[in-house]
């Protein structure tokens, strides 16, 4: 398997995660819309990683589908925190190490609370950031859940 050597695809190997690699033409603010496209997949199976901020500045990592927006009351409730909002670029790059489009919730700089929404789980298989632009992994959702241990979560509004 040729790897591309991000901090997601060693995080991925040490993990023993079986994946397979999808280049797309990055393009800005273009979101899963462009890469569901580019990869001839619904936008529901490509999975976005959203970094975000509790009102205490405490970094998460949220998982939603492409197609589906974040209430981010519904996760403050959830998470027991006042707020959380997203973060600007530099602040999620800063958290994340990687750059905003090409985050990945795979072998972050820091280690950070991962919220998955539960219905990502009825997918047999996902699309996620490998930790670049233009470039998603294709994996079965049950890895997520084996690898990064999140906090499952309904709270996806439509877009």
């Amino acid at each position: 398997m040729k790897s591309t050597g991000t901090p997601a695809t060693a995080f991925l190997a040490k993990e023993g995660v079986a994946y397979t690699e999808h280049f797309y033409e990055y393009v800005e603010h273009g979101g899963t819309t462009v890469s569901s496209s580019a990869l001839g997949v619904p936008e529901h199976e490509v999975v976005k990683t959203l970094v975000m901020e509790t009102d205490k500045g405490d970094p998460l990592v949220v998982l939603m589908h492409g197609d589906r927006k974040v209430s981010t009351k519904e996760l403050a409730r959830v998470a027991g925190v006042k707020r959380i909002f997203p973060c600007k670029p530099e602040v999620a790059q800063r958290h994340s190490g990687y750059l905003v489009g090409g985050t990945s919730p795979f072998g972050t700089r820091k280690a950070m609370p991962v919220y998955l929404e539960r219905s990502v789980l009825d997918l047999p298989r996902i699309y996620i950031n490998g930790g670049r632009r233009g470039y998603l992994l294709g994996m079965a959702s049950a890895e997520i859940v084996r690898t990064l241990s999140p906090t499952l979560v309904e709270v996806a509004l439509a877009e």
